[in-house]
């Protein structure tokens, strides 16, 4: 219990020494944490992610647990808060046996007043969680008509009753727990006549400044005056605060004059600011940057725009969708994240999407995406199903929400965007309730994103408001998944049925912000989750680790498309992942050359939950998959790639620039024959401006024979930027390579590699957790490669064996 002296200051941080029991287990409870976290680490539950454990855990979230917390308390009478950063997620929270309230929204911060409450020396908070799972159902089951989820992704019912991480019961990529817990700082503090709850920070750019809006929303306790001042860059701003009891707000403004910009990754630095801002006796400091973030739709030849501009420049973005980080919460620490979005910006990303089936990130979450110049799309946190908005109550809960976290992020310079929700429009179409009923849940769905409009224009943060992904745009509720020639699109007809590699090169989206393709992890991690007997693509519990419905044969089917079948299991899941890699370089770089028709292509998805068979680029524990290897290629800011004309089947060779300036390049083509001949084919000048894709040149099909691919570098003058790539016309499976001797010769850092044939996908450490200067290349005959090491994540090695392509 600590010190009754904790209490002086006004404020206690009281997120120590929890404890948690359902009446038969009792084990600590470190927060933020979860329940099954905790009795995992008490080595009371074994491993959810071994095997087909998964199952046997079902009592954790059927049960009920009671989180307490004993503190002293001997601080002066008054207006003390107790806060709750995160309650995950129903909950009844009691001081001393008093009831302070019951909660049911995991992204709302809870705040009672407990002043009356307190007791001088020893005091007893009790959080008593009820079950996730009855409490969805239960509340379904009270609705006045069904209102559909996903059941292909969840294995737990009606969870989209709960403001919770919807993800947390079951995903076609995630394992279902329903974790439940304290998910954020537990504090009390003292007021003297209001207390500051939120911050909302808006910036203006005109001639050279910025001006720094910045509202400070507080609840007073009793009426009189408040001293309010804000501090940025050593400008200053006060106020003299008049407060009623309730709820109100403060505004201060700043002006800032030649402000150093903030800038996305590639695109120049990320000066950050500290604003600090205080009220009576509360302060906060901000880690701002000043930038100006435009979502341009404006009407074109094609139909609509769809890009960023950032302080004035319209920017491609590159970038994947981001996931909660694992499964269980508690493994989600700022080091496992940083890691992962490091991996994100080593891949020449510039975005990433916050996805709306997940959770709203902490704080340093966004911080970290400030540092490092990645933007974040956010979507509020609603996915795949259709929500109970017709119910007066949770409709309140979300506005709260909304505004909430709109206030909460307004201060990130990362944040490029809010966007209402993920895939809802499209649920309309997906279930036969809402298809015999259209207008009822079109309805409904109106009512839950005009409050989030709403939200958005009472606080007007400085970035835009997408009304959902995939969407044509403001008040279209049609279908945005098939119209590449306005707004944001999800292409998943490669996937999802089964379609070519080539079927990408279909359309043109304005930006796609989700399409993918799946892999198994590397046998390192399957050999973490299985036993020996496991080991083969059809076995229950290799089927358990992938939760999308005939997953693993379309993993198997599509690769025997491009590429021989291979005989071992080993050498399956790392084709599978050559297989995932060539998908997603088709996509990206036949986009990129669109460009700027197309102007930005995020893939799915970026991170694991758990391991398990999907279609992230980062297996779980932040291991780099081969596409994310690929990744780093085929985002290169600036890159040359090779596509079909489809109406004269000439090959084309197109150069990219996402720079800031235009690049002078050198092109250089060879023909490669499966047997070992290389030769010359071309070389081309340019000059490549930032704002379009150029075309370099134009081979006739025949240019290539039968046993022949293309193989091209490039660098610029300076040498800044230089690269590689090949274009094979045909699968693969098809050109007949000999098998090669490949020497590999260590070196300080690294390895280099020479090979005495044509060699393709040639990967070293396959499975390691160090990252590696490139992986799954090209060698040319007696061209030496090195590869270097180039961030030790842990030096866990993976498969010793060279792997490359058979013929």
């Amino acid at each position: 219990m600590p010190h009754a002296s904790d209490t002086t200051t006004g404020r206690l941080d009281l997120s120590q020494d929890w404890t948690v029991t359902d009446g038969q287990h009792t084990v600590a409870l470190p927060v933020p944490g979860d329940v099954h976290s905790a009795l995992l680490d008490a080595g009371l539950i074994a491993d959810p992610y071994w095997r087909d454990t998964e199952l046997s855990l079902d009592w954790v979230h059927e049960s009920q647990w009671t989180a307490r917390r004993r503190f002293g308390f001997d601080g002066e009478p008054g207006h003390w808060t107790l806060s709750f950063e995160s309650v995950d997620c129903v909950a009844e929270i009691r001081l001393n046996g008093a009831l302070l309230g019951r909660v049911d929204n995991q992204f709302l911060r809870q705040d009672f007043e407990v002043g009356e409450t307190l007791v001088a020396d020893e005091n007893l908070i009790e959080v008593r969680f009820l079950s996730n799972s009855a409490e969805a159902a239960a509340r379904a089951s009270r609705s006045a008509f069904p209102v559909p989820y996903s059941t292909d992704n969840n294995r737990l019912p009606h969870y989209n009753f709960l403001r919770k991480t919807h993800c947390d019961a079951g995903w076609d990529w995630n394992i279902a727990l329903s974790p439940l817990g304290l998910g954020g700082p537990v504090t009390l503090r003292r007021s003297e006549r209001a207390r500051l709850d939120d911050v909302m920070v808006r910036q203006q750019h005109s001639g050279g400044s910025v001006t720094l809006e910045i509202d400070l929303h507080y609840t007073a306790f009793e009426a009189g005056v408040i001293e309010a001042q804000a501090l940025c860059d050593g400008v200053t701003a006060a106020a003299t605060v008049e407060v009623w009891p309730g709820a109100g707000s403060a505004r201060l403004t700043l002006k800032i004059d030649d402000p150093k910009l903030w800038w996305p990754a590639g695109h120049g630095p990320q000066p950050l600011y500290d604003l600090t801002v205080k009220l009576g006796q509360d302060t906060r400091t901000h880690r701002i940057g000043f930038r100006q973030i435009e979502l341009v739709t404006e009407p074109d030849a094609d139909g609509h725009s769809f890009l960023f501009r950032v302080n004035g420049r319209d920017i491609f973005m590159r970038g994947a969708n981001w996931i909660p980080a694992d499964a269980l919460p508690a493994r989600a620490t700022p080091e496992a994240v940083r890691d992962r979005l490091l991996s994100a910006l080593e891949a020449n990303m510039t975005m990433i999407r916050v996805w709306g089936g997940g959770r709203y990130e902490p704080d340093w979450f966004y911080e970290i995406c400030s540092e490092l110049g990645l933007l974040v799309w956010q979507d509020f946190m609603f996915s795949c199903s259709l929500y109970p908005a017709h119910d007066p109550a949770w409709l309140d809960s979300v506005r709260r929400e909304a505004h909430q976290q709109i206030r909460r992020l307004s201060g990130h310079p990362c944040l490029a965007l809010w966007c209402g929700d993920n895939e809802v429009i499209g649920g309309l179409t997906w279930y036969p309730e809402s298809r015999a009923n259209r207008d009822r849940y079109l309805a409904i769905y109106a009512r839950l994103n005009a409050a989030l409009e709403e939200a958005i224009g009472e606080e007007r943060p400085d970035v835009a408001f997408w009304p959902s992904s995939p969407s044509v745009g403001r008040l279209d509720f049609g279908d945005g998944w098939h119209n590449d020639a306005s707004g944001d699109m999800h292409f998943w007809d490669v996937w999802h049925s089964a379609k070519d590699f080539e079927h990408y090169r279909t359309v043109r989206p304005r930006f796609c912000s989700e399409f993918g393709f799946q892999s198994f992890p590397s046998n390192r991690i399957i050999a973490g989750f299985t036993a020996p007997e496991d080991r083969n693509v059809s076995s229950a519990v290799m089927d358990l680790h992938q939760r999308n419905r005939g997953g693993n044969s379309r993993i198997v089917e599509t690769l025997a498309r491009y590429f021989r079948f291979p005989e071992r299991f080993e050498d399956m899941t790392w084709l599978s992942q050559v297989s995932q890699a060539l998908a997603m370089k088709t996509a990206v770089e036949f986009w990129r050359s669109c460009k700027p028709r197309c102007m930005g292509a995020l893939y799915w998805q970026l991170n694991d939950t758990w391991p398990v068979a999907s279609w992230a680029s980062l297996e779980y524990g932040g291991g780099w998959k081969l596409v994310h290897y690929m990744a780093r290629r085929f985002n290169a800011p600036v890159l040359v790639t090779a596509q079909p004309d489809a109406d004269s089947g000439e090959i084309v060779l197109w150069a990219i620039n996402d720079t800031d300036r235009a690049v002078a390049l050198e092109v250089n083509a060879r023909r490669v024959s499966a047997g070992s001949a290389v030769t010359e084919c071309g070389a081309w000048s340019c000059s490549c401006p930032t704002d379009r894709a150029v075309e370099l040149a134009r081979l006739p099909a025949s240019a290539l024979a039968e046993d022949e691919f293309l193989h091209f570098s490039w660098q610029d003058s300076g040498g800044a930027h230089a690269g590689e790539n090949d274009y094979l016309p045909r699968p693969p499976k098809t050109y007949r390579l000999a098998e090669p001797t490949i020497e590999r010769r260590e070196t300080g850092d690294g390895v280099t590699l020479v090979s005495d044939l044509p060699a393709l996908y040639v990967t070293h450490d396959h499975g390691g957790t160090d990252v590696w200067s490139d992986n799954a290349v090209t060698l040319l005959p007696g061209v030496p490669k090195t590869l270097r090491r180039t961030r030790d994540r842990g030096s866990v090695t993976g498969d010793p064996a060279l792997r490359f392509l058979r013929g």
